[in-house]
């Protein structure tokens, strides 16, 4: 499992937010979809991340010279241990919720600043519920949120494939 210092990075969380679908990228590919990133900082981020374990290569081939890797999210090494989640003070809980939501604000931006953004017909979604569980209904909840994901995670890009932006967030509330 990969530290919090890791994870948390902004540039890091792009690299590792960009890859969420599932779907493996070259640095090169990364750089297209992350251009604001300077190369040799692309390229020491996704270094990192692949030495901690959280990014595996898939191939490597030579070209012009040099070895070009393709990467995808190990999702075994991409979250927190419940160990390590388990010690994390609220200080961390709330640098690692910021860094959450702040990701959250800047799809919403990038998204809003498309032409032309028409959130109605694009499905657009942000809604709150409170419910009565117990922690068995909390965990089979999530269990079954996890599983109706992990299902569609993946799928190919299609003409009429929209790449989506799913997140959740759960919290006792008084």
């Amino acid at each position: 499992m990969a530290s919090l210092d890791l994870l948390l990075h902004p540039v890091r969380l792009r690299i590792l937010r960009t890859l969420l679908d599932g779907h493996p990228a070259t640095t090169a590919q990364l750089r297209e979809r992350l251009p604001d990133i300077a190369h040799a900082t692309m390229y020491r981020h996704v270094a990192a991340l692949a030495a901690a374990g959280v990014l595996e290569v898939l191939d490597e081939k030579r070209v012009r010279g040099t070895v070009e890797r393709t990467y995808r999210l190990s999702w075994h090494h991409a979250g927190i241990d419940p160990a390590d989640r388990a010690a994390m003070t609220t200080d961390d809980h709330r640098k690692t919720f910021t860094a959450f939501v702040g990701g959250l604000l800047a799809d919403f931006d990038q998204y809003l600043a498309r032409e032309p953004a028409d959130p109605t017909a694009d499905g657009v979604t942000y809604q709150q519920a409170a419910l009565w569980l117990t922690d068995a209904e909390m965990a089979e909840l999530l269990a079954a949120v996890r599983t109706a994901v992990t299902a569609r995670l993946g799928q190919e890009p299609g003409r009429d494939r929209t790449r989506r932006m799913i997140s959740l967030v759960s919290m006792p509330a008084e």
